[in-house]
């Protein structure tokens, strides 16, 4: 192994697939050892039902270049949570990176649905799996972290601070979840920096995952293909970009600058310079507050000139700027 993570021990709690796999297979490729849980095992899937398993991603982060190790775990019990901390701290005696990146939620949000209507026995379960999953991890992994000065927590989110305040997210439940994580890695950060280490909350932009190319009916390779239906489409990123952002923070010597902090990974890939993987650096937050949320869809639903007047930037030219 090599990198500037070599020696680095990471724990990324919710890696079977989307934001979570990529950041674990970029924290292998910067050269650390990386433990991957979640519940889909290729012996087992959770709820979700879907192929992606931790044992493939902690393949993935091998074929990278680190160290994949897998171990299946329920957030939501703390015995579990404990003893895969004490596996980490037996097998290698210190936690340098820990991202908190638990969610399950995708089958149990209703979009726009009130309070009052939406599923309420769904409704509390999203709200366990993606709130108390994190305080569950945090309370047993954090006294292994801070052992040695430097350790990173990642708080993984839809939205930034500043994006979440003025903008409702899809329902009563799915916002106070998202806008909860904001908040623990601000509390974290109190918590942690007089301690030496850092906690941040992080948000990918429009993500590709696994679960979102399925549903455009697209794969990586002809992505594009979807804009044609949707061109803010055009803004979005693969996992493996959220991925270097966090491998870019746990690289930081100067990492705890950020602590307490909202961040993104448009943000973040102007500061280190880092890209996507095709060599492109989006930005999706500042391209949904400047262009979706004020004009909406750029040229309207076909793509064609913004405005429509032949004067205006079409669709791709206008989300270029933002890539």
């Amino acid at each position: 192994m090599s990198g500037p993570l070599k020696g680095k021990v990471a724990l990324v709690a919710g890696a079977t697939r989307g934001a979570g796999r990529g950041i674990a297979v970029e924290l292998g490729a910067a050269g650390a050892t990386v433990y991957v849980t979640g519940r889909s095992t290729r012996g087992r899937r959770s709820e979700y039902d879907r192929p992606e398993t931790i044992e493939d991603t902690a393949e993935l982060v091998g074929a990278a270049g680190g160290v994949g190790v897998a171990v299946p775990t329920d957030h939501l019990d703390p015995a579990q949570v404990e003893a895969l901390v004490a596996r980490v701290d037996d097998e290698q005696g210190r936690l340098d990176v820990l991202v908190n990146d638990i969610w399950g939620g995708e089958k149990l949000f209703e979009w726009d649905a009130p309070v009052w209507e939406h599923d309420l026995d769904n409704g509390l379960r999203l709200l366990r799996l993606a709130v108390e999953t994190h305080a569950v991890t945090s309370h047993h992994a954090l006294p292994l972290l801070l052992r040695r000065p430097g350790g990173l927590v990642v708080e993984m989110t839809d939205g930034t601070a500043e994006y979440n305040r003025d903008t409702y997210r899809v329902s009563f439940f799915y916002d106070l979840a998202k806008t909860s994580v904001l908040r623990m890695a601000f509390a974290l950060g109190h918590e942690l920096g007089p301690r030496g280490a850092t906690a941040v909350a992080l948000t990918p932009g429009w993500l590709r995952s696994e679960i979102m190319l399925e549903a455009f009916g697209v794969t990586e390779e002809n992505w594009r293909d979807a804009t044609e239906r949707v061109p803010h489409f055009g803004i979005s990123e693969t996992p493996g970009y959220v991925g270097r952002a966090v491998a870019a923070l746990a690289a930081d010597p100067d990492v705890a600058r950020w602590n307490g902090q909202s961040l993104s990974s448009g943000q973040l890939a102007r500061v280190y310079g880092f890209t996507d993987h095709d060599g492109s650096r989006p930005d999706a937050w500042r391209y949904l507050t400047e262009v979706q949320g004020v004009d909406g869809p750029p040229g309207g639903t076909d793509g064609t000139d913004a405005g429509g007047d032949g004067g205006e930037p079409d669709a791709q030219a206008v989300i270029a700027a933002y890539r």
